[in-house]
């Protein structure tokens, strides 16, 4: 697994990014992670990785949608370009979350299956 940056380190856990073709390999091999797409709905609606939840980082009760994840599962985030995402997964470690992993560089650098409309 390549990692484009150093990872973060909170709580004695860490958000992990991952480029494009890490970041799918990983879900790949993770059968029960959980996609999260924190952007807005009206982002997601229009463009999304497959199977993919969406927690808008700006809503007013997402740490509180956080807290009530199983804090063992790993996550894979993503927003446009990684930095929203890359702030949500701060947030998930020092909640707690033992797994979380970033598309270092977002959407906008996928270059695996996507979703429309």
């Amino acid at each position: 697994m390549r990692s484009v940056f150093s990872p973060v380190q909170t709580t004695g856990f860490t958000v992990v990014n991952l480029d494009s073709e890490a970041f799918d390999e990983k879900i790949k091999s993770e059968n029960e992670g959980i996609l999260v797409d924190v952007r807005t709905r009206p982002e997601h609606d229009e463009v999304r990785l497959p199977n993919s939840i969406l927690m808008d980082i700006y809503a007013p009760d997402f740490r509180s949608k956080l807290e009530s994840l199983d804090k063992t599962k790993e996550y894979y985030l993503y927003c446009r370009s990684g930095s929203r995402s890359y702030h949500a997964g701060l947030t998930m470690v020092q909640l707690g979350f033992e797994n979380v992993y970033n598309l270092a560089s977002g959407i906008i650098s996928w270059y695996g299956e996507v979703e429309q409309g």
